[in-house]
């Protein structure tokens, strides 16, 4: 996989990183578990093969369990990141239940994705 934007690559720092630097390695390093889950899933949909497909689909879901515990150490480490999240939550689950009609999001229709075309 390309990699972007890894000041560590192949090299360790001469200095342990301080919380702030520990914060942002960590976001990279989300970033790059969620890069790997929408590549895993564009290679996944973009085969027949079967085995394959699984394959991918299942390396992908590794991903995103890691996907969660680096949001989890975040969470740790930024003592605002909760709140923030939870702030950004609600203001979609506002604006879902609108668009479902004043639904709660749980209750709420079906929204089509290109991925719910692609099976009609």
């Amino acid at each position: 996989m390309p990699e972007f934007v890894n000041p560590f690559t192949g090299v360790v720092p001469p200095r342990k990183m301080t919380d702030s630097e520990l914060l942002r390695a960590m976001r990279l390093n989300l970033a790059a578990e969620q890069e790997a889950v929408h590549a895993y899933m564009a290679h996944a949909d973009a085969t027949d093969n079967e085995l394959a497909k699984k394959v991918l689909i299942d390396i992908a879901n590794e991903e995103r369990v890691h996907a969660g515990e680096f949001q989890r150490l975040i969470c740790i480490l930024a003592k605002d990141e909760e709140a923030l999240l939870a702030k950004g939550a609600q203001e979609v689950d506002e604006l879902a239940a609108e668009t479902a009609g004043g639904e709660a999001p749980s209750q709420a229709k079906s929204i089509p994705t290109v991925g719910n075309l692609r099976k009609s």
